[in-house]
């Protein structure tokens, strides 16, 4: 019954994770006016997480090669995707503090760094690793497996985790040092758009968050069940899989429907009744043509 539960829970938040990237990726190919660098690098983490839940929807341990379909597509993509979050506070940081513009001609070396990574810790999640599924076919049973599992994700989770904070920290700081200085100058237009960047700002602070609230409960439920293999808590195990499994949702949310977003969005509504009127008379003068034909 736990199992079931566990599976159900899985799906359903895997489903709402899918749909919240997929979202993101086809803002990203609609609308060309979003096809900036920064948000270039939004559609690739929507990418990792659209692919993220969609093999964590596929998953299920009785049946085994989807099993290890979900478990190392999961792991791959998961680790891409915390990886990208890093690219994003770097780009912010070398844009706002370093004063750089030289990120866009960096594309090659993220990808290189994202998918070289994220390969490398999926082959090396295969050592160890005894075959055997629990609820989730992500987690491991043997004892080497979860060893090796909590180095190839959870370290370099934490890692990104503690990078992203920092690093959102000294942007953060930059523009507090700006905001002081503008204020000093008195210069009403300038401290109107530096306060506009700080309320961004301070909201990307928040970005951090996502990976802590994710992974947190799936960071303890590790550590418990490799010292206490024998001694399962469902209810830690039902929170690490819930919360796992949203975090392609948070960060469709939090990345992804920013101003941009929904300015392009409500442009195009606001086009729609236009483009509506256009086509209906074209569409009663085609249908009285038809109808006239159609008598003859």
């Amino acid at each position: 019954a736990h199992d079931r539960i566990l599976t159900a829970v899985n799906v359903g938040a895997s489903s709402l994770s899918l749909a919240g990237s997929s979202f993101i990726v086809v803002c990203y190919l609609l609308f060309k006016e979003l096809r900036k660098f920064s948000f270039k690098l939004v559609f690739y983490l929507a990418l990792s997480d659209m692919l993220c839940s969609f093999f964590g929807i596929i998953g299920d341990p009785s049946k085994g090669f989807f099993c290890y379909a979900q478990g190392y597509s999961t792991h791959f993509f998961c680790v891409a995707s915390f990886l990208w979050t890093t690219t994003i506070a770097f780009t912010l940081h070398r844009t706002v503090v370093k004063h750089k513009t030289d990120v866009e001609d960096l594309e090659a070396m993220f990808h290189l760094y994202v998918w070289g990574t994220s390969l490398v810790m999926t082959v090396m999640r295969s050592f160890g690793n005894d075959h055997k599924f629990g609820a989730w076919c992500w987690t491991q049973t043997g004892r080497t497996g979860k060893a090796v599992h909590f180095v190839t994700f959870y370290m370099p989770l934490w890692g990104a985790i503690l990078y992203n904070g920092f690093t959102y920290l000294q942007v953060i700081r930059m523009l507090n040092n700006a905001t002081r200085m503008a204020v000093g100058m008195s210069g009403q237009t300038f401290v109107s758009d530096t306060r506009d960047n700080m309320r961004a700002l301070n909201r990307w602070g928040y970005y951090p968050l996502i990976l802590i609230g994710s992974w947190t409960f799936g960071t303890i439920n590790r550590i418990h069940d490799f010292f206490e293999p024998n001694h399962k808590i469902f209810w830690l195990t039902f929170l690490d899989v819930g919360t796992a499994a949203l975090m392609g949702l948070f960060n469709s949310i939090a990345y992804g429907l920013n101003s941009s977003v929904r300015r392009a969005i409500c442009e195009r509504l606001d086009k729609f009744p236009e483009r509506l009127n256009r086509w209906l008379p074209n569409l009663k003068y085609k249908n009285q043509q038809e109808s006239e034909l159609v008598l003859f």
